[in-house]
This record gives structure tokens, C-alpha cells and sequence, in this order.
């Protein structure tokens, strides 16, 4: 594990990112780096450093395609069937590349992007207690911290191991589960072993974190860790835990109206009270066409948007009702004749039929828009299944009215039971949280195959994708080439 682990510390302001490896202050230390000791010195210093982790998760990794954890995204909702391409630019996740080899630059480039907020957290969980200044200060430090290490082995654990088997042994080989800086080889932790310590971490930050306020959505409160809770305990089949902790976790928190809605995901937020967990990219620190929304947005002037707009599966978009606000965020035309006020296309943005105006940039000049880690949605959607799944239909029919007939008026309670209201669930699932890094887990997770056949998927934009089965290598990525041969405890992944 030596290149993802050793490490150092740039403290260049509030938005600092950690970069390159600890072992420079061995020979000499540069005057924009300081030593991890020095970055938990004091708690304004280790402030600091949390906040380069934030400004880490929207910076670009490698080339342009790879812009932190909102390219990641995309990514992953690429490898589903109902994120559609257009043209067969940017499709190395579209066609399961990164799945099929250990050497494809996006499988390293991700290996490598998490296990650096993994090292870096590292140092503040394990460094903070002795640090200078209040108490509290420390516990929201480190509460983050550890959930940042969590989710990033979370995100991990699915793409390098075998799925998550609820009731299982899950003896599976999974990650290696970082807990300190070390650089002694380490061998991978099964499944269940990684699952474990992802709950310790999670809960051991909700502790900290109860009670503590966060000034903006970029920082994770007691509410975020009980929903990456529940978000992993979906992951596991853990169906009494995922209800429990998706409501605790939307507690404060309420759902846009079918007005905001409507207006598509922008740069604001802060001030949608749906929103739980984001990154908002401050503009002076734009990476103009590296970011989320450079690829993922209707508006911005990108070679990837005015060429490859993307679009949803027209299977999935024709199951949304004609009165939910949510159909209106795909353009069966193409031509986005409904675009929010102030919001245009140039002449040289193609059409094509089912685009997605889901996500809208600040203007054609400007990329940004808030990428969105955990919204309130979520946590109903994660309730209802987990309910459906262990046999409450009624609650589970309530749980997705809740949401629901928030972004359609005409929504009636479901009468439908068993795998009938399971489906119902999944459809609006998949459309709710359509561009934002689920479907691919969720095939997985539940042991379903791809499938993107009888639908606008073009098998020249695929290059002949179109079904992959259960069991096949690909489901499980393989790790990483340079690692293996950093690490001589290593076990490769079959391809």
C-alpha cells in the first residue's frame, strides 16, 4: 500500500488540499508544506486540514474526465442502464472499462483519489485528541474524519469486493481497511470485516458529532453519519437498522416543493432545505471543464455537453407519471423548451430525444453546480425499501407516499404489495436519484444483471454493452496493477 499511504499536508488556506507523500520532510520540508504533527497541533490548524479533504472531493485527479467525487458519480450511474449516451465521446465507464482492466487509468485513478482521503483523515483521527483547543472542536474534527474514512472505503469495498451477501459468511476478500499511516504492506479485509469496521467509524462519529452545528453543506453533521448509517445498512440487507437510521437522519430536514424542483439542481444547496451533504465549488476555484457540472449539465459550453448530452432510459422515463415535476427534467424532444428563467442552450448544443436538463450550470461560461453526496430523498426512498423488504407494506406504502406526493400532486397512496410495491419502490429510486452514483451499486447489491436492451441505449455508443449477467468478473474491479506490485500482501481480483 506505499503509494496510497504515505503522504503530506499543503496548508494553503481554508481550502486546502493534501497531496504528494510524507516522506519529503525526511529530507527537506517546503514553506507551503508543513508535517502531519503540525497539521493537529491545534485545532485551528487541523480545521484547516479538514477542510482540504472538503475542497479534495471536486478536484480533478489525472485528466479532465477524473474531477473528484462528482466525475465519480457519473461514473457509476454511467455503468447502469439508464444513464444514455449520445455520441461515443467520454466512454470509458459506459463501457465497463475500468472493470475490465487492472491497469485502466480510471480503475488507479479512483483507487488511489480514496485511499488519499483515507490517509489523510488518517492523521486527524489519529492525531487530533492531542491537539490544542476546545473539545468540541476536536469532536467535530474527528467525527468527520471518520466518516470520510467510512465512505471512502464504503465506496471502495463495492467496486474491489464481491457484493455485500445479507445473511451471509461474507468471508469474500474485500479492501484493505486503512486505520493508520503505516507503510507495511497489508493485506485485504474480507467483506465483513470491512463492513464492520465502516460501522465502527460511523458510529463512533455520530457520537461525536450529536448536538454539534455545521455553518455550510460542505461539512458533515450527526445527520449525515445517520444517514451514510443507513445508506450502508441498505447495502447489507440490515432492513431494521436502514429504517431507523434514514429517519433519524432526514430529521430537520424537508423535501423541495415541485417549484424548486423544477428549476433543476443548481448552485444553491445551502438554501434548499432538502439537501444534506455537498460540495459547492467556490468560484475562484473552478476547474472550468473538469467539473460535475462540465459533463452532467444541460447548459455549459463543453465539447462532452454541446456534443454528448445525456439522457435517461426511455423505458424508465415513460413509467414517470405525467403530473410528477420529475418528468419534466428529461425533454422526450430534446429541444428543453422549459428550461428554468435565464437558463439557454447555444445553437451549437445537439439535441437528441430524452436529454436530461436535471442538473443546470450557473451559465454556459460557468460549470459549477453543487454536488449533491445525501439528500433527504434518499433517506425516504432507503425507508420505504427496507420497510417493503421485511414484509411492511403498509408503512413502506406511506414512506414512499411521503416523498412522492411531493413531486406529484396526483400521487394516491399504493395498494400494491410484495415484489409489486418492491418494483414500485426501485422505479422511483432509479428516477430520483438518476446522475447521482446509484444505479450500478444497486444492480450489484441486489445481484441483478445490466440490461440495457429495448431501449434508446445504441449499441455504437456502447460498443456492444449491452447485458452483462450475474457472476460475471466485472461485477468486482480489478485491483489496481500498481498495487500489486507495490504490495507484496496483495490478492489480484479475477478478470
Amino acid at each position: 500500500m506505499k503509494k496510497v499511504i504515505i503522504i503530506c499536508i499543503a496548508l494553503l488556506g481554508v481550502n486546502t488540499l493534501f497531496t504528494s507523500c510524507e516522506k519529503d520532510f525526511l529530507d527537506t520540508s517546503p514553506t507551503d508544506q508543513v508535517s502531519s504533527d503540525a497539521a493537529v497541533s491545534t485545532t485551528g490548524n487541523a480545521m484547516t486540514a479538514l477542510n482540504g479533504i472538503h475542497r479534495a472531493l471536486y478536484v480533478r485527479y489525472g485528466s479532465q474526465g477524473r474531477g473528484g467525487l462528482g466525475a465519480f458519480y457519473i461514473h457509476i450511474d454511467e455503468a447502469g442502464e439508464d444513464h444514455v449516451f449520445n455520441r461515443s465521446n467520454w466512454t470509458t465507464s459506459y463501457r465497463w472499462l475500468p472493470n475490465s482492466s487492472p491497469t485502466n487509468a480510471y480503475n488507479t485513478a479512483n483507487w488511489s483519489m480514496f485511499y488519499e482521503w483515507i490517509a489523510n483523515a488518517n492523521i486527524l483521527i489519529n492525531g487530533i485528541d492531542g491537539a490544542v483547543g476546545p473539545q468540541e472542536e476536536k469532536d467535530l474534527i474527528k467525527g468527520q474524519a471518520l466518516l470520510y474514512r467510512a465512505f471512502s472505503h464504503y465506496e471502495l469495498v463495492q467496486l474491489y469486493g464481491e457484493r455485500y451477501r445479507p445473511g451471509g459468511g461474507n468471508t469474500q476478500l474485500g479492501i484493505p481497511y486503512k486505520k493508520d499511516n503505516s507503510i507495511e504492506p497489508i493485506a485485504r479485509n474480507t467483506v465483513e470485516e470491512v463492513y464492520t469496521f465502516i460501522n465502527d467509524d460511523i458510529d463512533e462519529a455520530i457520537t461525536l458529532l450529536e448536538g454539534k452545528s455545521v455553518t455550510n453543506k460542505s461539512h458533515m453533521n450527526a445527520n449525515v453519519a445517520k444517514g451514510l448509517k443507513a445508506r450502508v445498512a441498505l447495502t447489507m440487507g440490515d432492513w431494521p437498522t436502514a429504517i431507523t437510521y434514514a429517519r433519524l437522519a432526514r430529521d430537520g430536514y424537508t423535501l423541495m416543493d415541485t417549484e424548486t424542483y423544477a428549476q433543476g439542481f443548481q448552485i444553491f444547496s445551502q438554501t434548499n432545505p432538502e439537501f444534506m451533504w455537498a460540495s459547492q465549488i467556490i468560484e475562484d476555484q473552478t476547474d472550468l471543464y473538469g467539473n460535475y457540472g462540465a459533463y452532467i449539465s444541460r447548459n455549459f459550453s463543453s465539447s462532452a455537453i454541446r456534443a454528448n448530452p445525456r439522457s435517461i432510459n426511455n423505458l424508465l422515463y415513460d413509467k414517470i407519471s405525467a403530473t410528477d415535476v420529475r418528468k419534466t427534467l428529461w425533454d422526450p424532444t430534446g429541444e428543453h423548451l422549459n428550461l428554468p428563467e435565464g437558463v439557454s442552450l447555444l445553437d451549437s448544443h445537439a439535441r437528441f430525444p430524452y436529454t436530461s436538463q436535471k442538473f443546470i450550470a450557473v451559465s454556459n461560461g460557468d460549470s459549477r453546480v453543487d454536488v449533491p453526496h445525501m439528500r433527504a430523498a434518499e433517506m425516504y426512498l432507503i425507508e420505504a425499501e427496507a420497510l417493503a423488504r421485511s414484509n411492511n407494506d403498509e408503512d413502506a406504502a406511506q414512506a414512499l407516499y411521503d416523498l412522492v406526493i411531493t413531486r406529484d400532486p396526483d400521487y394516491v397512496l399504493s395498494t400494491n404489495t410484495g415484489e409489486d410495491l418492491i418494483e414500485e419502490i426501485m422505479i422511483h429510486r432509479r428516477v430520483e436519484l438518476w446522475g447521482e452514483g446509484f444505479r450500478w451499486y444497486d444492480l450489484k447489491r441486489l445481484n441483478l444483471p445490466l440490461d440495457r436492451t429495448g431501449s434508446n441505449q445504441s449499441t455504437v455508443y456502447t460498443a456492444g454493452l449491452m447485458e452483462v449477467p450475474v457472476g460475471d468478473n466485472r461485477w468486482v474491479w480489478p485491483i489496481p496493477q500498481a498495487e500489486i506490485d507495490a504490495n507484496p500482501l496483495m490478492v489480484p481480483n479475477p478478470i
